[in-house]
């Protein structure tokens, strides 16, 4: 089994929101059910066809968050080592091409959000990054072509 390495804040994110959906989720979705059923003949009820088509939906979130927090092993940035890029590291990079300065995070593809600047170590960038050393130099291919990067800083 595949373990899903998370910080802290958001093993606790996701257990939030699991509980959110088990609770409120579920909650609505009933409600919405009802009030469909209540319509009279389910057989050609569009609402209530909708209804039960996103209570899967929402059994299906559920389903994956109680296995992502099931095989989940928080790590604590404290025992992170900053000589390379490990996952919750964060790193400053330099693109070659632009000669502008990024800075992320290195986080599972569970805690990714671009807008905070966390980036999923298995994305294309994650992925040139992690294992890396201060000063290195990676290629990175992403849909607009080939980046070079190179990497400037390393911190927790």
């Amino acid at each position: 089994m595949r373990k899903n390495y998370l910080s802290k804040e958001g093993y606790e994110k996701l257990d939030e929101e699991l509980r959110d959906l088990k609770t409120r989720g579920r909650k609505e979705i009933a409600q919405e059910i009802a009030e469909a059923r209540a319509k009279g003949d389910l057989s050609e009820n569009a609402e209530y066809d909708a209804a039960k088509e996103a209570q899967g939906h929402l059994e299906k979130k559920i389903a994956e968050l109680e296995n992502t927090l099931a095989t989940a092993q928080i790590i604590n940035k404290d025992d992170i080592n900053t000589s390379k890029a490990y996952l919750l590291s964060t790193v400053t990079i330099l693109n070659k091409k632009t000669d502008k300065k990024m800075k992320y995070t290195l986080v599972s593809k569970d805690e990714a959000n671009f807008k905070e600047g966390k980036i999923s170590v298995d994305s294309p960038i994650g992925k040139a990054i992690l294992g890396t050393e201060v000063g290195e130099k990676v290629s990175v291919d992403v849909p607009a072509g080939t980046l070079e990067l190179e990497i400037l800083n390393i911190e927790r």
